[in-house]
């Protein structure tokens, strides 16, 4: 009936006029922060009180949505009340603002009345974003989180940040798993954390998306990221210090992509231009492995989730050396695949003392950045 209401609302003061298939998220179509183009197309603005879903999860901040008609009609504000699931309170807004957090509206969810049984099942763009490390142990935490019930996780890594923008927003909703709306959805790609647009293009999107950082000693991780690279690529014969160093050890490469992920206190400045500190969190990588209980109860304590996940949930794997999850207390833990945990080849010690050398000064900063001490050498 609400449904109903909303649509014959907007009916009565728009026309008929079409949309082109995708354009209104296409490039071309650029919406202006705030702004509602043509809206006079119900079919993608058939439920206004889903546009840009997850950002009824950050706060009362008013969104001013200022409605465009081609048509020139002038648009009297009309008061609706949504029941939020995952908040558990009401959202009032009108035709011309929203009591909902950020200042972004580029969502627009399609129901139809088959959703509306299933407590409005459709795709929605992330709620929170897994931005890195690679090797950090961002597909172990991903894997975690959804034995929440209120999680619902992609599975490939969407890369549509770093290397698919061009494909639209529409394109990337769409990888998106279903979720309800008590739900909270969340992507990972660890190559957005160190990709130069990646920022501006997130904060385009949702300036109110939560950003996960999973970081671990920056030399550990190269050594772990050049394992695999070493097991994928056989033909790979390169030692360890001759793609490190330019001089066998004592000069590091900084044009290597394998340091330049471990430069962390770098890639968050650039972060920072964009987002407040409040809205990352940095997940300690080598505690995510020796205690995931007490890393998990922070993570949904910073995603405003119920804590479902404890200690209680992980089982450490004696022979790989990593903990597995159970989604149900009363049943067998999952494991990741073989892959994880896999054996680091035997690295010169006085490389690793020159990357140690090298790294310090960036660890030191990063620390200071984040206010978490690390301990790492």
């Amino acid at each position: 009936m609400f449904l109903f209401c909303v649509i014959f609302v907007l009916s009565g003061y728009f026309g008929e006029t079409r949309y082109s298939e995708g354009s209104l998220l296409s490039n071309s179509n650029a919406l202006e922060p705030g702004t509602l183009k043509d809206f006079q197309n119900r079919r993608h603005n058939r439920n206004l009180q889903f546009l840009y879903s997850q950002e009824l999860l950050t706060g009362n901040k008013k969104v001013d949505l200022k409605v465009k008609s081609n048509k020139g009609i002038s648009i009297s504000p009309r008061i609706f009340t949504y029941k939020n699931d995952f908040l558990n309170e009401d959202v009032s807004f009108n035709e011309n603002k929203l009591n909902i957090g950020g200042n972004k509206a580029t969502d627009y969810t399609n129901l139809n009345s088959d959703e509306k049984k299933n407590k409005y099942l459709t795709k929605r763009l992330p709620h929170a974003i897994i931005i890195g490390v690679k090797k950090g142990g961002t597909r172990a935490l991903l894997e975690f989180l959804r034995a929440h019930p209120n999680v619902r996780a992609t599975g490939p890594e969407p890369h549509f940040f770093d290397k698919n923008y061009e494909k639209g927003l529409e394109w990337y909703r769409n990888l998106m798993p279903e979720s309800d709306s008590s739900q909270l959805t969340i992507e990972k790609t660890p190559g957005y954390f160190i990709t130069k647009d990646v920022p501006n293009r997130i904060y385009n999107m949702s300036s109110a998306v939560k950003l996960i950082i999973v970081v671990r000693d920056p030399v550990t991780r190269a050594i772990s990221d050049f394992a695999q690279i070493a097991s994928k690529s056989p033909k790979v014969h390169s030692s360890f210090e001759a793609m490190m160093f330019k001089d066998n050890i004592t000069t590091v490469d900084t044009s290597r992509t394998l340091i330049k992920i471990g430069m962390y206190s770098k890639h968050l400045e650039r972060w920072l231009d964009y987002f407040p500190l409040e809205q990352f969190h940095i997940v300690n990588g080598e505690n995510l492995v020796t205690d995931p209980g007490t890393e998990l109860i922070k993570i949904q304590e910073f995603l405003g989730l119920p804590i479902k996940i404890t200690d209680k949930n992980f089982h450490f794997n004696q022979t790989r050396g990593f903990p597995c999850i159970r989604k149900k207390l009363n049943k067998r833990p999952h494991c990741l695949d073989e892959t994880k945990g896999r054996k680091h080849p035997y690295i010169n010690p006085e490389s690793i003392q020159s990357l140690q050398a090298f790294f310090k000064p960036y660890n030191r900063k990063f620390s200071k950045m984040v206010g978490q001490d690390f301990g790492w050498s």
